[in-house]
């Protein structure tokens, strides 16, 4: 899957993103509105999310500990745990939220002696009752680490603001996600962390950086040839040639951090986040067939979170996951459709009629 995120638009960011020259101050500005903000008291930017989510663990919690997660997610989220030395375990989710409930992951406390935390992912930024997470953690002394690629901007029920909660929450500012430069990320810890790691210092490489600023132009090209039915022959040749790279195979990097230019987009993007889902959600049957009927209307619906329980597909069966444990999040993989963000709503109609059809 290529996710061509909310900047591959030309109409609106793909010039703005292309064309954004940033400075060593503007580094610095992103992370002093992180520090203010969500009342963190160390600030750090990585190469991407999956690099903050795996620094936030070596730092908080010993190797081998056991850390739970959501069981409909990405698989950069398992890669950062097994990066950090730490073992995955899958809560399944309900279905209403996408989340998985503080019953299920205390059940799951009673099963597993060695979880050390939980990641909190707010999936498709739909919160969850914080508080009473907040009370388990205290209860079982464990770390709560708020994961914020889906959320950043968002706020609970009580309030408080999305990421201002846990003893460290992780940014993506990766393809799609509620804030989008193409890749980079960032990591807060509430209390500054007595052992940790190297703080990542190093630019993008250059061919990084090329991918990242050309990205948005690429995926206007590519939603373009949809309608042209030249979507896969574009496709491949950009990833042969290396000008694009899947979603899920960016590496994950301690050494790297953000382009200046990255840094200062993503500030601009987190003063103005949006305050609703990232995505909007509906369940369907016969899915394949419901996308090819929009792809004749010319709709492109294919960016769907997710369409495994840990997305995506080519790297499923590396993940561990036991679908028997988590029957939900296989069940809500098999029926999931997510509307566009990059079409205007008053232009999804047409969608949304088809969609009728085959809407549970």
């Amino acid at each position: 899957m290529i996710f061509l995120g909310e900047a591959s638009n030309l109409k609106g960011k793909t010039l703005h993103h292309f064309f954004t020259h940033g400075r060593k101050n503007d580094s610095l500005a992103l992370k002093d509105y992180l520090l203010k903000s969500f009342g963190a008291k160390k600030a750090i930017l990585t190469a991407n999310g999956r690099s903050a989510l795996c620094l936030a663990l070596k730092t908080l919690i010993p190797k081998g500990s056991e850390v739970v997660l959501n069981g409909f997610t990405c698989q950069a989220v398992v890669i950062a745990i097994k990066k950090a030395g730490c073992i995955p375990i899958y809560a399944d989710i309900e279905k209403e939220t996408l989340n998985y409930s503080p019953e299920t992951l205390e059940n799951l406390l009673k099963t597993h002696k060695d979880i050390k935390a939980f990641i909190i992912q707010n999936s498709l930024g739909n919160p969850v009752d914080i508080e009473k997470f907040e009370k388990i953690a205290k209860k079982y002394d464990l770390k709560l680490i708020e994961d914020l690629a889906h959320c950043a901007g968002r706020k609970y029920k009580d309030g408080r603001l999305v990421g201002s909660v846990g003893d460290a929450s992780a940014f993506s500012f990766g393809k799609g996600k509620s804030i989008d430069t193409t890749t980079g990320g960032a990591l807060i810890f509430r209390e500054t962390p007595e052992n940790l790691p190297k703080t990542p210092e190093k630019k993008p490489k250059f061919s990084q950086n090329f991918r990242a600023r050309f990205y948005p132009v690429f995926g206007s090209f590519i939603r373009a040839s949809f309608r042209l039915h030249l979507n896969k022959i574009i496709t491949g040749g950009l990833l042969k040639l290396h000008f694009i790279e899947r979603s899920a195979d960016a590496p994950l990097d301690l050494t790297r951090c953000p382009a200046h230019w990255q840094s200062k987009l993503a500030l601009e993007q987190l003063k103005n986040s949006q305050k609703g889902p990232i995505r909007n959600f509906l369940f369907v049957e016969n899915r394949q067939e419901l996308l090819k009927k929009l792809r004749k209307k010319g709709y492109i619906f294919d960016e769907i979170w997710y369409d495994v329980p840990v997305s995506p597909v080519r790297y499923y069966k590396k993940s561990g996951f036991d679908e028997n444990a988590c029957p939900i999040a296989t069940e809500v993989s098999k029926k999931i459709i997510n509307l566009p963000t990059w079409i205007e709503k008053t232009k999804l109609k047409t969608a949304e009629n088809i969609i009728k059809e085959y809407k549970i």
